[in-house]
């Protein structure tokens, strides 16, 4: 068993997931758009662009999302992050500052008393994030 985050957009689910692949080196598996499905007609013209279903992996791990439609309009991400767990202190650097380019710092990536790095940050999709770096290998 695996359990995946699942992240949630307003028009922006390409954009990030390529924005995300680029910095985490993944590959995007699945970009499907509303207007490809079988279904593409219960979708509003205005929508059928958007992605109904990204997929992007990264080792053995996945990220997948979506995004919204006018009956389900999204509300942003809100009491939760995306966890990353990073081997090395120069990889906590590199992703943190990556991914929070043009996002807005929580917490500055620095050395705690659990971790040799640790950072927060909302990035500029307006998905929350932490990176941690448990110790210097």
């Amino acid at each position: 068993m695996k359990l995946n985050a699942y992240l949630g957009f307003d028009g922006q689910c390409e954009a990030a997931f390529r924005f995300y692949a680029q910095c985490l080196g993944g590959t995007i598996e699945a970009l499907n758009r509303f207007g490809d499905t079988p279904a593409c007609d219960h979708a509003p013209e205005t929508h059928r662009n958007r992605i109904m279903h990204a997929h992007l992996v990264v080792g053995d791990q996945a990220l997948m999302g979506s995004d919204s439609v006018p009956d389900h309009p999204c509300e942003g991400i809100k009491g939760c992050s995306v966890a990353l767990n990073v081997d090395s202190v120069a990889e906590a650097e590199r992703v943190y500052a990556a991914l929070s380019e043009g996002g807005k710092v929580i917490m500055p990536m620095d050395k705690t008393f659990w971790s040799a790095r640790f950072g927060m940050f909302v990035d500029r999709f307006g998905v929350p994030w932490m990176v941690n770096c448990e110790k210097d290998a």
